[in-house]
């Protein structure tokens, strides 16, 4: 029988370059080269599949976010990377 590992959540904060998935990578790089509608990312980087989830990971670790503009109707709102995501991409953090 296993034991159960365990992670620390340390280790399970990506503050590391390395520990940045590379299809992670991608998305960041993707969102930071242009403006991008949410529409188009969705098109771009949704997926049903329960093993690729690139879209929610960023999401769910603040890498980006989702930033409506001046109407606020969800065709007006854009992806942008966050600090952190920023920082992430750079590799300080």
């Amino acid at each position: 029988m296993c034991a159960p590992v365990y992670r620390s959540a340390v280790l399970s904060t990506p503050t590391v370059s390395t520990s940045i998935r590379p299809l992670t990578r991608d998305l960041l790089a993707w969102v930071a080269r242009q403006p991008r509608s949410y529409a188009e990312a969705m098109e771009a980087w949704r997926s049903s599949c329960p093993r690729f989830t690139i879209w929610e990971d960023a999401l769910a670790d603040g890498l980006i976010r989702d930033e409506s503009g001046s109407g606020g109707t969800l065709g007006e709102l854009q992806v942008v990377l966050t600090a952190r995501g920023r920082a992430v991409l750079d590799g300080t953090r």
